[in-house]
Formats: C-alpha cells, structure tokens, sequence
C-alpha cells in the first residue's frame, strides 16, 4: 500500500494539474457517485492527511472535497489532452477532465463524494500527520505511548495513532532508532525521537521521490551499518500480521 510520502507526491501531481482549473467533464465510474456530474466546478486544490487525498473543490455555490484511498493497487495519472491512458479503461474509476487533459483515478480502493465541512467525519478518526506543517510531536507521543504494553510495530502501523506510515516506514525508523520492531511501546527509549525520525525520513522519500531502503525487503542480506543479515518475521494482530524487516544486531530483541 503506498505510504504517506507516496501518497503526498499524488497530491501534488494532482495539485499542480488541477488546482485552480475549471473541469470541463467528469466521469465517476463508482457506484454511489456514477450520476454526479461536476462539470463546472472549480478546483481549489489537493490536500492529504496520511494515506488520504482530499480534492477540494466549489459547485454550484457548494464546497466540496473529492476523497479517495488508494489502498492496495490505486493511483493517480494525469494525462495530457489526446494521449493514451497509462492503463486498462476498465480499471478507471474518475475522470476529472479540463483543458489541457485529465487527471484519471485507476483502481481506487475508495471514492466518495462530501461537504468539505465534513471531512472531518472521514479523516478525523486518524491520529496527525506526519508531513504536516502543524505536526504536533507532543500529541503523537501521548498516543504512542498510550499503551505501553502495545508492540511497537503494531502501534505505528495503527492509522489512530499516527497517520503516513506503513510497512516500508515502520522498518525503516525502527532500524534508524536501533530498536526491534517487536519491542513493547513502554521498552522504547525517547519516543519522540524515534517520531521526529520517522518525519525525517518520510519527508526525505518526499524529497527523493521514493523511500529508503537500507532494511525493507532485505531479508538475507547484509545490514549497511555492521553486516549482520538482515531477518523478517510478521507484526501485528492475528489476520492483520504484516511483515517487517530489521537487523539482529543493531536492533537485538530486548
């Protein structure tokens, strides 16, 4: 599932095709939305809070937000007037059409339609932002460590907690921190580091363009710092167990 950086660089790719633009056309090939037309409305921009997209927008004297997930196999494409779409018609689920081209939605896990005033009702439920320019450090430490007994990984993969991070991320700052994926929240020496970390580096996949890698999906091979090769194993509830990455010796189990 794309991760916060990832899902951020949509929205500005989307920003910078839409925001400020009429639409000229739309297409929601979903079934709740498949009889809105927002032709005519006017793009305000795209946000995001986490793995969510938020595309504001006015109708008819209406402010609106266009939210979507990617989820699994979702992504946006913007698509200059008269080229080919990057993948299958079929996959579409919005057209958003202006001028110069469109900005299309394939394979979206989630699309619904809502007043802006009540983005709340979508979003609220998640805990801040990790890129967000009011990212409250102290708020985020409270509900990280809220639960002391929690395992680590589990608690920074929890969307309620903090929102942007996923499996890629959840390594790689337990690796930057030195501290096991599987270590109880309460083991985890200055939590509030082990946060900035993790804002560090998703704002670092921001500015590269794609995540680092010194220990995702690395199993069986060297750690980059001492050697020691790198081992996988499962975190999370049962039926919700994703697989994490780490070093045994730079990260040893407590």
């Amino acid at each position: 599932m794309p991760e916060g950086d990832a899902v951020y660089l949509t929205a500005r790719r989307l920003d910078r095709a839409l925001a400020g633009r009429t639409l000229t056309a739309t297409d929601f090939r979903w079934p709740s939305l498949a009889t809105v037309d927002l032709a005519g409305a006017a793009v305000r921009g795209t946000g995001t809070h986490g793995k969510h997209l938020l595309t504001r927008l006015d109708h008819e004297g209406q402010a609106l937000t266009l939210h979507t997930h990617l989820k699994m196999e979702g992504t946006w494409r913007v698509v200059r007037r008269g080229d080919r779409w990057p993948k299958p018609a079929h996959t579409a689920r919005v057209v958003l059409r202006t001028e110069p081209g469109e900005a299309v939605g394939f394979s979206l896990g989630l699309v619904e339609l809502l007043p802006t005033a009540d983005e709340h009702s979508v979003v609220g439920h998640l805990g801040p932002d990790l890129l967000a320019d009011d990212w409250d450090v102290g708020e985020v430490v409270g509900r990280l460590t809220a639960d002391p007994d929690r395992v680590l990984g589990e608690t920074l993969l929890d969307q309620t907690v903090v929102a942007g991070i996923g499996t890629i991320y959840l390594a790689e700052t337990c690796f930057l921190h030195g501290v096991h994926p599987m270590a109880r929240v309460g083991d985890v020496r200055d939590p509030e580091r082990l946060l900035e970390r993790a804002r560090r580096l998703l704002k670092a996949g921001v500015s590269a363009g794609r995540p680092p890698q010194q220990v995702y999906r690395r199993q069986r091979r060297a750690c980059p710092r001492c050697g020691t090769t790198v081992v996988a194993g499962e975190v999370g509830p049962p039926g919700q167990q994703r697989t994490t990455y780490w070093c045994p010796s730079c990260q040893p189990e407590k």
